[in-house]
């Protein structure tokens, strides 16, 4: 059964991920997470001609406790699993050149599946292991 064009993975109440597929289309700007998420994912849809006036951002202080990743294929397939904060295996999605996740909340590790590029969009910077803590999955997951 093919997935929707936008999914969104949870546990419980927990989210996640958000994956958007390619084909996933909307007019218009929309903003596909809430404000308070550390990172906003939006999509834009508009005419030629539309005008978006030019503009700078401003200075403002934000907190970020999480660090929350997106990331875009442009070439290959690639499985992502999903674990609880514990390490328990949750479930599995198969991304493709042109999906898009951000990955939200929770565990998750990756298998590829075949030759693959794609963007990675984080905050920053990368602080090695202190960035993360890293757990075994189990073995019947290491297709």
């Amino acid at each position: 059964m093919p997935y929707p064009v936008f999914e969104t993975i949870r546990h419980g109440k927990l989210v996640c991920a958000l994956i958007v597929r390619t084909g996933f289309k909307t007019k218009g700007l929309k903003f596909l997470t809430p404000n308070r998420y550390s990172q906003q994912l939006a999509w834009m849809s508009h005419p030629k001609g539309k005008t978006i006036d030019a503009h700078i951002h401003n200075l403002v202080p934000r907190a970020i406790t999480q660090t929350q990743e997106v990331l875009y294929l442009t070439k290959g397939v690639l499985r992502v699993d999903f674990y609880t904060k514990k390490g328990k295996y949750l479930c599995s999605r198969v991304l493709r050149k042109g999906d898009l996740i951000m990955l939200v909340s929770a565990g998750h590790g990756f298998k590829v599946l075949s030759d693959l590029e794609m963007f990675e969009v984080k905050q920053g910077p990368y602080l090695g292991k202190r960035d993360k803590v890293r757990f075994n999955t189990s073995p019947s997951l290491k297709m």
